[in-house]
């Protein structure tokens, strides 16, 4: 451990319960939260280093049942009321927040560490000292981030007019969509983006893939999504870094998000599986150029599951190039179909139990009916001798 880190907690003598009490669980470290999701264990304790901790990461984290998280940032940097930090909270989940970048050094994967108070150990040595986020702390951050709106939204506007400067031929032409060999003309395309809601709202589309049968296209994590929930993805769309190798070599179309100048994170691992890619060079988000691939190539409708919809959840990415997803919506304008708030939007009146309770209902109804009626008994006497002539036969085999 470095000597300033060293001094940090040379005078810490116990620690200060805030909340945390005793959580232990087996650290698993990685600067990149999305990467880091993928090796996570039920009850690990997640050490990553995400500024503003946005929801789809927080949602992540709450699915792999982590133990807790220890942020080397401000989870709540009051820039903007992000909505990752609400979400944990919400599930009971302990956060100690901006310990510093020093934890990276002080930790090993895989060791097993405790969270208890304001401190994170290793064995009996604190080796790193935060903030400890609860309900209350942070809904008063982000009471004072929603003064910082009105400086994001001109960031935002300032990120949208360039990326409209560097991409316009992309935009208005299409220039720069690579040739691809599924067939899109005439069919409706879905995108699958791991992002919120995403399972809601690919339980509440079965019924319409189904019947529709579209081209099933998935983002980054968004394939392995499609995959668990039993759809095999027509395409995959990404930098191929955040994907599982099952869903890269299942047989799906892979097109490669590149930088500009042709480098993608996962280039070099998608070559090792022997899966070949198509690169598709562009400043805007993955699901961005899902969504211009799926346009340019004559889709006739595209519906987006997990995708970023709404003002505070273009903010909440804390990404300067959510800029190219507001214009890329605007130029599919209606064709392009939000799944976010379907399953919300109509749910079943009736249970299941109280179906099956109808139907029994209406069987009993039945019943009496045919036993109060003249006609019914003439039946039911007919049924009874029909039956009795079966005994005495059954009776005669064996006698």
């Amino acid at each position: 451990m470095a000597r300033s880190t060293t001094m940090r907690f040379a005078t810490l003598r116990r620690p200060r319960a805030h909340g945390l009490s005793g959580v232990v669980g087996v650290a698993r470290l990685d600067r990149d939260t999305t990467r880091l999701i993928g090796r996570l264990n039920p009850g690990d304790i997640a050490i990553i280093d995400h500024v503003d901790l946005d929801r789809a990461a927080a949602e992540s984290l709450v699915a792999a049942k982590v133990g807790g998280v220890v942020n080397a940032q401000p989870s709540i940097s009051g820039r903007f009321p992000n909505l990752g930090p609400e979400l944990l909270a919400a599930n009971g989940v302990p956060v100690l927040d901006n310990v510093g970048g020093e934890v990276f050094g002080a930790v090993k994967e895989g060791r097993r560490v405790r969270l208890y108070g304001d401190a994170l150990y290793s064995g009996v040595h604190a080796v790193a000292m935060g903030t400890v986020q609860d309900v209350g702390s942070i809904a008063a951050s982000m009471a004072e981030a929603k003064v910082g709106l009105s400086t994001q939204l001109e960031a935002f506007a300032a990120s949208t007019i360039e990326y409209m400067k560097r991409e316009r031929e992309l935009l208005l032409d299409g220039v720069g969509v690579p040739e691809v060999r599924t067939k899109f003309a005439g069919r409706h395309a879905l995108i699958v983006v791991r992002g919120y809601d995403y399972k809601a709202d690919l339980a509440a589309l079965k019924h319409y893939i189904r019947e529709y049968q579209p081209v099933l296209i998935g983002v980054d994590g968004g394939a392995d999504a499609l995959r668990d929930a039993g759809y095999p993805p027509d395409v995959i769309v990404g930098d191929m870094d955040t994907m599982s190798d099952q869903v890269l070599r299942s047989g799906a179309e892979v097109v490669a998000h590149t930088y500009p100048d042709g480098r993608a994170p996962g280039m070099a691992r998608a070559q090792d599986l022997g899966v070949e890619v198509v690169t598709f060079p562009s400043v805007a988000t993955s699901e961005d150029i899902a969504m211009m691939l799926a346009d340019d190539k004559g889709a006739k409708l595209i519906v987006a599951v997990g995708t970023h919809a709404t003002l505070l959840e273009f903010l909440d990415k804390g990404r300067a190039g959510m800029a190219s997803t507001w214009l890329t919506r605007l130029r599919l304008g209606t064709k392009l179909i939000d799944a976010k708030g379907v399953s919300r939007l109509y749910r079943p009146r009736i249970s299941a139990v109280g179906l099956l309770a109808l139907v029994l209902a209406a069987l009993i109804a039945i019943v009496a009916a045919v036993a109060v009626s003249q006609s019914g008994q003439n039946y039911l006497d007919g049924l009874h001798v029909w039956w009795n002539d079966i005994v005495h036969w059954v009776q005669g085999l064996f006698s």
